[in-house]
């Protein structure tokens, strides 16, 4: 794109498009449930996803819910209906099926049931969202024994009020704040102020 250009946005997909991938949705859930032979239960799916992920399945507390994003289906609806739909559906028929611990998101479970649904088991897509609305979270500098890690504005006011305590994957080292420079150490500490008082 050249300076001064801007992209048009992208509208999400409409009522007769969402029932499409609802329509798909319950497809493929009728064919966990031959699959399994069991029955699976109906849980909601909505199209309030933003930013970057075309999907994702959720768990809070009891409630488990597929959520996709109305812009990027917009954007590529055929490769999202082909792609996410059954990516989606496996999450939520994996968490059903084996013990929430013991198996991993994309793991050989989830892994199996995309190849018996016949759908890739790639975990993302390598496609433009230009004019797709993206959420923006600023990121914090943290420190841990191997690396420098950017940590999300949410987790960084969790250390900050040390409500949480961070661990590296790879050293197991604690994480620690490390701003670039005085002023983002100064800015961090009045808006936590704000937020306490």
């Amino acid at each position: 794109m050249e300076w001064g250009e801007s992209t048009t946005l992208v509208q999400p997909i409409g009522l007769a498009q969402q029932r499409q991938v609802e329509e798909r949705t319950e497809e493929y859930l009728a064919l966990a449930e031959r699959i399994f032979a069991r029955r699976f239960e109906r849980i909601p799916v909505l199209f309030d996803l933003k930013g970057r992920a075309a999907g994702m399945f959720k768990i809070v507390g009891r409630h488990r819910v597929i959520r996709y994003n109305p812009w990027i289906f917009a954007k590529y609806f055929a490769e999202n209906l082909r792609d996410t739909v059954p990516h989606e559906v496996a999450h939520y028929v994996v968490h059903e099926v084996y013990p929430r611990r013991s198996t991993k998101p994309h793991g050989h479970a989830w892994k199996n049931l995309m190849a018996t649904f016949g759908a890739d088991a790639g975990v993302t897509f390598n496609l433009s969202l230009d004019g797709v609305p993206q959420r923006s979270q600023r990121t914090h500098r943290y420190q841990c024994g191997c690396q420098i890690h950017q940590v999300s504005t949410t987790r960084h006011y969790r250390a900050q009020m040390r409500r949480m305590r961070y661990h590296c994957c790879s050293c197991d080292g604690l994480l620690v704040y490390a701003p670039q420079d005085e002023r983002e150490r100064l800015q961090i500490h009045c808006e936590l102020q704000d937020s306490v008082s």
